[in-house]
């Protein structure tokens, strides 16, 4: 029996066989939690399926769910709310950009459609979301949780306005944490390393970052999405009931790196 048995999640935000969101449910459902899941168009929902299928979990439980739109948010817990009588989990696996937003300078780059765009669907849909499951979470001291990059922190190139979209999404689980932590429900972030996944293949210029983290990072490589599924699993378990309100790098130690030299 793994140490998530009897939760129920919610995982919005698969993609692809290599999101970070898939690597979250498979962690998930090695450790025995029951997985519900999102997807954002007809495109998807056959990856997702076969993701639900393949982890064992019931292919009935996956909802529509633009995040841009409060309607499809309030119907994918109106959806749920019939088969299951709580959830324990919410995971927000969720960020965008328009493409031009995410190549060259920010200055240049940075217009007013873009910027909204890029807040309203990375950072206020965690807002929205967790406002919709919290009658659902109610007395089942839950756990919330958020994917976040280093550039809400740090200047990275090409980046631009996401790192203030990831910035926004940090003090939305604080203020979240705050908010809701009364009512036993905890929420908090991972700041993942370089991923090779569908939404990172946006960003000019990722595969230098690829190449820089593996050169620059103390542990000399990239993450996983394995590992970064791993730490998903014990944030959102009660072996972490006393952890809320921050965020957990998996990044193979980049974060601390202020500056690096080549080895030669």
């Amino acid at each position: 029996m793994g140490f998530m048995a009897g939760k129920r999640a919610l995982i919005v935000g698969v993609a692809s066989d290599r999101s970070i969101a898939t690597g979250i449910a498979e962690a998930f459902a090695r450790e025995g939690a029951e997985i519900a899941f999102t997807y954002q168009n007809d495109k998807l929902k056959s990856r997702v399926e076969k993701l639900a299928s393949r982890l064992g979990q019931n292919t009935d439980l996956l909802f529509p769910c633009d995040v841009s739109s409060d309607d499809e948010i309030d119907a994918v817990f109106s959806g749920l709310s019939k088969s299951w009588d709580k959830l324990d989990v919410l995971v927000h696996s969720v960020g965008f950009a328009p493409r031009e937003q995410l190549e060259g300078g920010f200055t240049n780059a940075v217009t007013r459609e873009g910027f909204r765009i890029s807040h309203d669907i990375s950072s206020y849909s965690l807002a929205a979301l967790a406002k919709a499951a919290q009658p659902m979470m109610q007395d089942t001291n839950g756990s919330i949780l958020a994917m976040t990059y280093n550039a809400a922190t740090q200047v990275v190139p090409n980046y631009n306005v996401m790192g203030l979209a990831k910035a926004s999404l940090e003090s939305c689980v604080r203020f979240l944490a705050a908010d809701l932590g009364p009512q036993g429900i905890r929420v908090n972030a991972i700041s993942a390393g370089a991923v090779k996944t569908l939404a990172a293949a946006g960003i000019g210029g990722f595969r230098k970052m690829l190449a820089y983290a593996e050169k620059s990072a103390p542990l000399r490589r990239t993450v996983t999405i394995e590992e970064i599924g791993n730490t998903a699993a014990f944030l959102c378990s009660d072996l972490a009931s006393g952890i809320t309100g921050g965020t957990t790098f998996v990044d193979a130690g980049s974060n601390i790196m202020g500056m690096v030299f080549d080895e030669d």
